[in-house]
């Protein structure tokens, strides 16, 4: 039978979000601004676009027939929607562990928050900011410390070279600055 005619399950495991990898028994770490922005996501989900999903879902259920009610159905789904986000938030904050990386300012060692600059085999000169999991952006030239490119950095130190291992080939690449963000200032 094609899937076309099966019922959907409304708590299908298919579409659930899968978490993004971490090495087994590895940490969660994450900045405190990640930390936040993670925070206030959930904060915003379950105390501003829940409720009104609920609302207009309640609207909709008395407005007769549900099997052709368009807002009734729509609102469902966005509800499972949210729900599912609002579970796998509670899930990564519960297991974070929040890293500073203001603490390593000034440092020349990579670690984790740090902002590297490296050329690679093909003298092409790159930076990246290493990340959390679940704060990582690559269009920002962030990426995730447990990402290759982060792993073959970590511990290293300006003028270092290290071997960066990628499915194909093995490239070299020169660590040439390394930096942190300094720590806010505290009122006077």
């Amino acid at each position: 039978m094609s899937k076309a005619f099966t019922k959907e399950n409304e708590d299908a495991q298919d579409d659930e979000l899968a978490l993004p990898t971490l090495p087994a028994g590895g940490k969660n770490y994450i900045t405190p601004a990640g930390y936040m922005a993670l925070r206030s996501e959930l904060l915003d989900l379950m105390d501003g676009e829940r409720p009104k999903v609920v609302e207009a879902v309640h609207w909709a259920a008395r407005n007769g027939d549900r099997s052709e009610n368009g807002d009734y159905i729509y609102g469902k789904k966005r509800l499972r929607e949210i729900d599912r986000r609002i579970r796998f938030l509670t899930q990564r904050l519960e297991i974070a562990v929040i890293a500073e990386p203001s603490l390593h300012f000034g440092n020349d060692q990579v670690f984790f928050g740090a902002t590297v600059t490296y050329v690679d085999g093909s003298e092409q000169e790159r930076t990246v900011t290493i990340l959390g999991v679940d704060e990582a952006q690559s269009a920002r030239a962030e990426v995730s410390w447990v990402s290759p490119i982060a792993r073959s950095l970590l511990k290293s130190r300006v003028g270092d070279t290290v071997r960066l291992v990628m499915p194909d080939r093995v490239v070299d690449i020169e660590v040439l600055a390394v930096s942190y963000p300094q720590a806010p200032k505290a009122p006077a």
